[in-house]
């Protein structure tokens, strides 16, 4: 236990820490763990420095050689290489997972098949009413068709002219008429546009 756990990470441990960790892994208990710490220590296999009431555990840094400055340089560099690519990868997994994400929302080929020919059904659909409007002898020509709307035009207006007529001319009547305005229609035989749910059209 002493060369393992302090030599692979050299970092100071608790026994908090160790406890921690093996209990996890063997179900040591926090008491055998501090004991084997406090064994470890008076061996000389591991360090010791107490903070307080706590006690640190570490590896003896003796045992590892010395790095010089232009070593740490050297990390240094390398590790800026490292963390350069690692974006690289980074970025070059973005790229693949929205193109994944964007294959995976696509229609299948058996799917992009049923779907074609559903349009190209729908197509010639189209394509025979075109052909037989095409073939129709009864086209309107755009002067016909401006012809009807000027009628039409000139016909509501016409209505609305004598319509306006006709009721000033019942209402003056009425004025001076002993009778309703229903008995006056009904007796004259007036026939009025809500009688048949008749309604002059907007201008």
């Amino acid at each position: 236990m002493g060369k393992e756990w302090d030599l692979q990470q050299n970092r100071p441990y608790s026994a908090q820490d160790v406890f921690g960790n093996l209990q996890r892994e063997h179900g040591l208990g926090k008491a055998a763990v501090v004991k084997a710490l406090d064994q470890l220590a008076q061996q000389g296999k591991i360090r010791e420095k107490t903070y307080g009431k706590q006690k640190i555990y570490f590896a003896d840094q003796d045992q590892f050689d010395t790095v010089s400055d232009a070593d740490l340089q050297a990390l240094d560099a390398k590790i800026v290489d490292l963390t350069s690519k690692v974006q690289s990868v980074q970025q070059s997994c973005r790229h693949m997972e929205a193109e994944l994400k964007e294959l995976t929302s696509a229609l299948t080929t058996p799917e992009m098949q049923s779907a074609l020919q559903e349009l190209q059904k729908e197509c010639a659909g189209y394509q025979k009413r075109l052909e037989n409007i095409r073939a129709a002898t009864n086209h309107v020509t755009p002067e016909e068709k401006e012809q009807v709307y000027q009628d039409r035009q000139k016909y509501c207006k016409e209505w609305r002219k004598r319509k306006r007529m006709a009721t000033e001319l019942c209402d003056a009547i009425l004025e001076g008429y002993p009778k309703s305005k229903k008995q006056f229609f009904e007796e004259v035989g007036i026939e009025t546009d809500e009688d048949y749910h008749v309604k002059l059209p907007d201008p």
